[in-house]
């Protein structure tokens, strides 16, 4: 018998149908690949398009915004220790000031681009965003509602920068505390206090600021002499002695302006008030009024002009009236008063002589 009848006659071990089965599915599956293998493809490209077009604008815009920053600040430190430089915020606070913003422009645009890469991407795979946006919406509704200081405190501090209403350096009450402002967030600002406590004031409660340290500050000191001295000669004392300091270091910078005698402020029966005014660089009028009343109280010793509350002159001493030591009459100088009569001793009883 030959090979060809054995193995004929051999049954199989597989049915014939399962064989035609396995190639009509291969068939079906090598047919739907090739129908939609371009659809794919097209997908597929898509959305490596919009993943590299999102890394690409986020690298540019976000370095664009480093390259501003640092630009800002460089500006900053170009003109520090300059006579600009007073004029302007120091480079500290434009460094940080510069540095938020920076941070919060950074991260709006790396969620907005993102975010849109996202929702290109699941609208290529023809997914319905309509629900998923309507989802999002009500779940930012109630974050907002339960995050509400969360949110207001961090607005507030945008604002705040942006508006540049006060940064590291200043002095300000903000209503709740008042101090040095030490660190500058956008959810708190740290304040140090005068007597060297520590204030976290978060920015949703602040609702009016004061900025001493912006612009220019007044310092004003009060001079109260007698009211017997010469008016002139109290003037001249005190113009002098002011124009010697604007020309001495470093008060020359911190006065903004002529120290001013503005006139007699109080006049009472013992004494006579001058107000004395200087405009000065921000920040440093309580330096300024305490070497205002040192120069002014040396100038006036030097002048012979007497302020209220210093030991008295020779001629005041003198002039004091004699009888102002002598104590009032009693009543017991005279013998025959009734107070002498009652306080006199009762003299012993005599015997009668037989």
């Amino acid at each position: 018998m030959s090979l060809s009848a054995l193995l004929a006659a051999t049954p199989s071990s597989e049915p014939v149908g399962s064989l035609e089965e396995a190639a009509e599915q291969a068939g079906n599956a090598a047919g739907w690949i090739e129908e939609n293998w371009s659809t794919w493809l097209s997908t597929g490209l898509r959305i490596m398009l919009i993943v590299a077009v999102a890394i690409t604008l986020r690298y540019l815009i976000r370095r664009a915004l480093t390259n501003l920053i640092d630009r800002m600040n460089r500006s900053a430190q170009a003109v520090e220790g300059t006579a600009l430089g007073g004029l302007l915020v120091n480079a500290e606070r434009r460094r940080q000031r510069s540095e938020a913003i920076g941070s919060v422009l950074r991260s709006v645009a790396s969620f907005m681009i993102m975010g849109t890469a996202a929702l290109m991407v699941l609208g290529a795979f023809k997914i319905n965003l309509a629900p998923l946006l309507a989802s999002a919406g009500v779940a930012g509704v109630a974050l907002g509602f339960g995050a509400r200081n969360l949110v207001t405190d961090f607005l507030s501090g945008v604002f705040m920068i942006l508006e540049d209403q006060y940064g590291v350096g200043d002095t300000i009450d903000a209503g709740v505390a008042s101090g040095e402002v030490i660190e500058v967030g956008l959810r708190v600002t740290k304040l140090r206090g005068d007597n060297g406590e520590i204030w976290y004031v978060r920015n949703g409660e602040v609702k009016r600021i004061g900025n001493l340290s912006q612009g220019w500050s007044t310092a004003g000191v009060d001079v109260t002499v007698r009211p017997t001295e010469n008016l002139e000669h109290v003037r001249e004392a005190i113009t002098t002695c002011a124009e010697a300091m604007a020309k001495e270091e470093p008060w020359s910078e911190r006065l903004w302006g002529p120290v001013e005698v503005l006139g007699l402020d109080a006049v009472l029966l013992d004494s006579m008030t001058v107000r004395v005014s200087a405009k000065t660089m921000p920040g440093k009028s309580t330096g300024v009024e305490r070497e205002l009343r040192w120069r002014i109280k040396q100038a006036l010793d030097e002048a012979g002009i007497r302020m209220i509350g210093t030991e008295p002159s020779a001629e005041a001493e003198s002039a004091a009236d004699p009888t102002a030591a002598v104590a009032a009459p009693s009543a017991y100088a005279s013998a025959t008063s009734p107070q002498s009569l009652a306080a006199t001793p009762i003299p012993p009883p005599t015997r009668l002589s037989k």
